[in-house]
């Protein structure tokens, strides 16, 4: 490899000057000159500007020339850098890693052993990239959800469970009906759920996935409910959960895993199966008909006392009736106070893995 030092010896010879001549030229001692032909001294971006005007070459070539030495005789790169490289491309491997789905390591091979680990492969390039039908979410995004779902899979896989009853999920709901009323109750749904059958999951959402459920089974007879809490409102909380519920009891996600994410955004190219559960997580949450009379009679005025006695006449926390209003009115500041936080109430029962909670697998 032609270096620096070899450029300098060769316009010297070509212009007939020693290295004291070349020395004098650049205002700089002998010596100087003889480390950077025998490459004991680096060409400095200064010196090589000086070079260039003096030996009449671009000083870019001369860096070019010093940089491709430097690069030479550099150490190689750890594996485990390209290793990681590749996962974070594709994976939101940091904050894996950060929330202790993955252990880290500076063997590349066990760490790409450890994340074919965690999605259940023989190798990195098995891993499903698209393997669930995620919704109203722009493409960038289907990573940080795959790692999501498969997470909620993996804690589900290490939850003993009876036997999934659709009859005991129905009767399961329809308890639930009766609990709308008061946050506090939100604390019976695990164990309901875990009577009926159904593995409930509560797994902090990774960054930008805007997850807020999901629905899997990890056989035919094994549903999941996943949750994300992301909004920690008594009426997202119910409908989210009754929207899954509603997958689970018509045998949605059984081939193809589903999560729903924005679920409360208005969308004209909604599924059947999305169609189906919004339908009945709206109807469990307010039956639609008396909420369409209450808006239609009270708008566009609704007072706080109107939205606490319509609330009151159905048994259903004011929060719920602020949050069906907001998605009618597209307002989202009316009354907010009313939607009351839940996470705190399922904690003590629900499996539950983030917000300051870690589930050990194996």
């Amino acid at each position: 490899m032609k270096t620096p030092g070899d450029l300098i010896r060769e316009r010297c010879e070509a212009l007939g000057w020693t290295q004291a001549d070349l020395a004098y030229v650049l205002g700089v001692t002998t010596a100087t000159i003889n480390q950077l032909i025998n490459g004991k001294r680096g060409v400095t971006s200064k010196m090589a500007k000086g070079l260039g005007a003096a030996l009449m070459v671009e000083p870019v070539t001369i860096v070019r020339l010093q940089a491709e030495r430097e690069l030479e005789g550099a150490d190689e790169p750890r594996p485990a850098i390209a290793a990681r490289a590749r996962i974070l491309s594709v994976y939101p491997l940091r904050e894996m890693l950060k929330r202790g789905w993955v252990e880290e390591t500076d063997d590349p091979r066990e760490l790409e052993q450890r994340v074919c680990r965690f999605f259940g492969t023989e190798s990195v390039g098995d891993i499903p990239h698209l393997s669930h039908a995620a919704k109203r979410s722009p493409s960038d995004k289907r990573a940080s959800q795959l790692a999501w779902l498969f997470r909620v899979r993996q804690i589900a896989n290490e939850m003993p469970t009876p036997a999934f009853s659709r009859k005991n999920l129905a009767d399961a709901i329809e308890q639930m009906s009766q609990f709308l009323g008061n946050r506090e109750e939100v604390r019976h749904v695990p164990k309901l759920l875990h009577n009926s059958g159904v593995r409930y999951v509560v797994v902090e959402g990774l960054s930008d996935s805007k997850i807020d459920g999901a629905c899997l089974w990890l056989d035919a007879k094994s549903p999941v409910i996943g949750m994300s809490l992301r909004f920690d409102r008594i009426d997202n909380f119910w409908f989210v959960l009754r929207h899954e519920c509603a997958h689970v009891l018509h045998g949605h996600g059984q081939d193809i895993a589903i999560i729903d994410s924005e679920l409360q955004q208005i969308n004209d190219d909604e599924s059947e199966e999305e169609r189906i559960a919004n339908t009945e997580a709206a109807e469990f949450c307010v039956p639609q008909a008396k909420m369409d009379s209450f808006y239609i009679r009270k708008n566009p005025l609704f007072s706080e006392k109107d939205v606490l006695a319509f609330s009151k006449r159905l048994k259903v926390h004011p929060g719920i009736i602020v949050g069906q209003l907001h998605k009618r009115r597209n307002r989202y500041d009316f009354l907010r106070h009313n939607l009351v936080s839940v996470r705190d109430q399922i904690e003590g029962d629900a499996m539950i893995d983030g917000y300051g909670h870690f589930v050990p697998i194996g």
